[in-house]
């Protein structure tokens, strides 16, 4: 790829296990912010779910503000809102608030909803949760600058309703909409020059769209006098990374398949089929759903994509929590390692120059000797001695 070098992110649903301690859990949430802060990532997104037992974070802007306090410079992003749960004005104060306490490290990510269970318990109509959305895109913008804004719908109201606090960031902290497989989200970042979160970039049905969806978002913000930016471009990926396959695999043995149990159950209807057809790490890496496995296979995966997408702008290593502590924490320090630096050329330099010395070695070191020949032969003429 040509442009702006490839960043690096986490997506944290969250997954938690329903047999584990949620607060050691969300602890844990936060220490892996830090830890892959100190790694080199540039940004961390917190999901928003209310059902189901295992995605148990209720608001991300507590863990945005949580996260900030332990980090210095990662970014931090809503991954996402579900808008159509809240009256726009509250979230934007929210985010405006956070603006200002993370001193414009902030991202505002907002979405339809995934969970059909969210809007369930609310009583939100499923089928209306994308033109709900799409109602809030009109008017966030302004609010988020800090503009008075009257609006109704039928589902809220805002009388000549702004912000208490003006942005830190100018004009606004950046926006981003969720996309998995329909046009819409693509639609929607086009019209208002939005970036956009693929979750869905592994998935066989959101990796087939993902060039087209692209293509629409670009097509739409030109027939809106607006220019989309691909470094607001986040493909979202799930991964486990160790020293060799076979121990990647033996690290996620047990929390992959209770993964999936929860998977097959939540996910869309194209998306189901990893539990009763065999072992599913293979499933997933046959597939091209997921990386389980080396470093080398993280690339191959983000090369991949580039392939599919072309240029975007930043990796998002989904958060899964398939591996025991200690192993997942690895997983993310290989890939700071040895991931990261092959897309920013970091080592290049470094190889170029280990590359000139295999192959000058051999001359070089016959006139290294020689110098040191000469050495001893000026010692004995000085000295009449030998200085063996």
């Amino acid at each position: 790829m040509t442009g702006s070098p490839l960043e690096h992110g986490l997506f944290i649903a969250p997954y938690h296990d329903v047999n584990e301690s949620p607060t050691i859990g969300l602890r844990r949430d936060l220490e892996i912010v830090e830890w892959v802060e100190k790694l080199g990532f540039a940004e961390a997104w917190f999901g928003e779910h209310h059902s189901t037992g295992w995605e148990i974070i209720g608001s991300p802007e507590l863990m945005i503000a949580a996260a900030a306090e332990r980090t210095h410079r990662i970014r931090l992003g809503t991954g996402v809102i579900s808008m159509p749960y809240h009256n726009p004005l509250m979230v934007a104060n929210r985010i405006i608030q956070l603006d200002h306490m993370t001193m414009g490290r902030v991202m505002f990510g907002m979405g339809p909803g995934l969970l059909p269970t969210d809007a369930d318990m609310i009583g939100a109509d499923i089928k209306s949760l994308r033109p709900m959305l799409e109602e809030v895109a009109e008017i966030i913008v302004p609010l988020l600058k800090g503009e008075e804004v009257t609006h109704k719908t039928a589902w809220y109201t805002l009388n000549k309703a702004r912000t208490h606090l003006r942005p830190y960031s100018l004009p606004h902290p950046e926006i981003a909409v969720a996309s998995a497989v329909t046009p819409s989200g693509g639609m929607l970042a086009g019209k208002h020059g939005f970036g956009m979160l693929c979750v869905a970039a592994t998935e066989s049905a959101g990796f087939d769209v993902l060039d087209e969806n692209w293509r629409i978002a670009n097509q739409v913000a030109a027939e809106n006098g607006l220019a989309m930016d691909p470094r607001k471009l986040r493909l979202v990926v799930p991964m486990h990374i160790a020293s060799t396959r076979e121990k990647a695999r033996a690290d996620v043995a047990h929390g992959l398949a209770r993964w999936c149990e929860y998977f097959d159950r939540v996910a869309p209807a194209g998306m189901r089929g990893l539990t009763g057809m065999g072992d599913p790490a293979d499933l997933l890496v046959n597939s091209g759903r997921a990386v389980i496995g080396t470093p080398d296979d993280a690339i191959a995966m983000i090369e991949r994509l580039q392939t599919k997408q072309g240029e975007f702008g930043v990796i998002l290593f989904q958060s899964h929590n398939w591996a025991d502590w200690e192993e997942t924490k690895k997983s993310y320090e290989l890939y700071a390692r040895f991931v990261m630096p092959h897309f920013a050329g970091t080592n290049r330099n470094r190889q170029e120059s280990y590359g000139d010395l295999t192959h000058a070695i051999d001359r070089l070191e016959g006139e290294r000797q020689k110098g040191t020949a000469a050495a001893f032969a000026a010692w004995e003429a000085r000295t009449g001695r030998s200085a063996s």
